[in-house]
């Protein structure tokens, strides 16, 4: 044969899982499907199998389990940049887990009873990243231990659980407007005149929010504005409630919404000291709508361990979607790159980070 006529053979493209037979667009329409479209396994399956294709139960959780192994450095890499932000929203989603642990004497869960697990979600707005992270406790050690190195601020909800917090680092502590806002709602029909007037005063306060990002003006004039127009509104509610404390039945709607807004007010106002940081946490319950979708489809995750890779799928997820980054072609590209990627690098495939492909 001569050298014209020589059979040369092409080298196959790298496949993200090792010795697998399926290629980084199919795993990431699974995945996709799943996380993003609340698609289960179970429904793909019929999909595939509609087209032709028939794939296992067995083979769609080992595909999904390789490629959660294959994330995991770049899940580990997010984890740091959001513990390196210097201003967090945090919040916490139940989620159902089937547990599969055997009882002991120190846990009353049996195996295969649903537990009520949690994932808790960080958001840093600045940056443009989102966390979530899967607990089977709600109690105060799961921030303790996530934020045991952190040095910044953090705002949540009223939750107890992250006052008082025993860390190494400083922490600021923001409340949420919203939940306070929400208690007034509740009590609309306890005492309409007394809940429609603080009503009234936070939705000033969202008023002057609203045109600053209609503005799009900097943080430096952002906290401008807050000082001449906002903080003469919360010197006047916070005398407001004050009074009022003294003049309904605590434990009514409109006592609680009072006692909690004074309980937290320090915190509430806290916001108007810094242009970046945000009046509430309502954009971090946005990331944390679609967990709810899916809880619907698929009511549970199989196992901790399921819960925690859904967590890291979430996260990536919800990043791509605050960066207006298609999480298709976002995940598609890092399951193409990652095998070879330099792990000083990872970085680079964060969605906030990301360049598409030519």
């Amino acid at each position: 044969m001569s050298e014209e006529q020589r059979i040369v053979i092409g080298s196959l493209p790298l496949l993200p899982i090792p010795k697998g037979n399926a290629g980084a667009g199919l795993l990431s329409q699974i995945l996709v499907n799943k996380f993003c479209y609340h698609l289960p396994f179970y429904r793909q399956q019929q999909i595939f199998k509609s087209q032709g294709v028939v794939l296992s139960e067995a083979t769609i959780c080992g595909w999904f389990n390789a490629t959660t192994r294959l994330l995991v450095p770049l899940y580990d890499c997010l984890q740091k940049q959001i513990l390196q932000s210097s201003y967090l929203q945090i919040d916490e989603s139940p989620i159902g887990v089937q547990d599969t642990h055997k009882s002991a004497a120190k846990s009353k869960r049996r195996k295969g009873k649903l537990h009520m697990g949690y994932h808790w979600v960080h958001h840093a707005p600045i940056e443009g990243l989102v966390l979530f992270k899967y607990d089977s406790s709600r109690s105060k050690k799961v921030p303790e231990t996530m934020l045991q190195e952190y040095n910044g601020t953090i705002q949540t909800d009223g939750y107890s659980g992250y006052l008082n917090l025993t860390t190494k680092g400083s922490i600021k502590l923001l409340a949420c407007m919203a939940h306070a806002r929400r208690y007034f709602e509740k009590a609309l029909d306890n005492d309409a005149s007394r809940a429609s007037y603080a009503l009234e005063q936070i939705q000033k306060l969202y008023a002057i929010e609203r045109k600053s990002r209609e503005r799009n003006i900097n943080s430096e004039t952002r906290l401008r504005y807050r000082k001449l127009y906002a903080m003469p509104i919360l010197t006047t509610l916070e005398v407001w409630l004050q009074q009022q404390t003294l003049q309904v039945l605590p434990k009514s709607a409109i006592g609680k919404a009072i006692s909690y807004t004074l309980k937290l007010w320090a915190k509430l106002v806290a916001y108007t000291s810094d242009g970046i940081y945000e009046i509430d946490n309502n954009r971090i319950e946005n990331t944390i709508r679609p967990l709810a979708l899916g809880r619907k489809n698929y009511l549970f995750a199989g196992s901790h361990k399921a819960a925690q890779k859904a967590a890291m799928l979430y996260s990536f997820f919800a990043t791509c979607k605050i960066n207006n980054v298609g999480p298709y072609t976002w995940l598609k590209d890092v399951l193409e790159r990652i095998p070879e990627h330099k792990a000083n690098k990872l970085t680079e495939l964060l969605p906030n980070n990301w360049k598409k492909p030519n």
